[in-house]
């Protein structure tokens, strides 16, 4: 029988990965069924990742898994903004020759991923390799905060990976990024990884547009 630790780790990878749906109500004999567990364990579980925010608890109707509004998605990525342009500065202060020749081959990938229009190989590229920058910036208070904030910002990620020229918009970001942690710019970087975040922002706004317009009109 799986462990609490287990059960933890595969119901957050399993929400992250979108296969329990925003709103979707977690029943425990459900969850006991799939995971091989006790309901113990899925009770440890769940307030682990409410507090992660990935999960709500409501007395007497159970929980559910969360649903982030995009306006909200927004005040989160502003303040990664924050973190990930200090990651980005901390990298290019610390970049080995190994490291930076590590994230060129990221940024190949990306590219390639682009041309061949494959939206998901490029979203797993792009996560890689913000990843490896907070790795190589070595600070871990702020890679904590990154991850925390990055977990409830999943399924707007994917969305966002989907409007038409959104990926080479945001490769060309990356290679800037990259430029600036393999020249150790930090200002550079920092200031390319912020215009990066801040595009972001701009994008999930005009998603919350887009769905202001649609409820108007209907």
């Amino acid at each position: 029988m799986a462990d609490e630790g287990a059960v933890l780790d595969a119901l957050r990878d399993a929400i992250l990965a979108g296969e329990f749906a925003a709103g979707q109500r977690l029943v425990e004999v459900d969850l006991c069924e799939r995971f091989g567990c006790s309901r113990f364990a899925v009770r440890a579980a769940i307030p682990v990742l409410a507090s992660e925010g990935l999960v709500d608890v409501q007395r007497h109707r159970g929980a559910r898994v969360r649903v982030i509004p995009v306006s909200e998605a927004i005040e989160i990525t502003e303040v990664r903004r924050l973190l990930e342009g200090l990651t980005a500065a901390r990298a290019a202060e610390r970049v080995t020759a190994a490291q930076a020749a590590e994230l060129a081959d990221i940024v190949h990938e990306m590219r390639a991923a682009v041309e061949a229009a494959e939206l998901l190989r490029y979203s797993d590229s792009n996560a890689r390799l913000h990843a490896r920058i907070r790795s190589i910036a070595a600070h871990d208070t702020a890679t904590r905060m990154i991850e925390r904030l990055r977990a409830q910002l999943v399924r707007h990620q994917f969305t966002l990976a989907l409007i038409p020229g959104r990926p080479a918009v945001s490769l060309a970001q990356h290679e800037r990024i990259v430029a600036a942690i393999v020249a150790r710019d930090p200002d550079a970087a920092e200031a390319a990884m912020r215009d990066h975040i801040t595009s972001v922002i701009e994008s999930l706004g005009s998603l919350e547009q887009s769905a202001s317009n649609q409820s108007a009109r209907r």
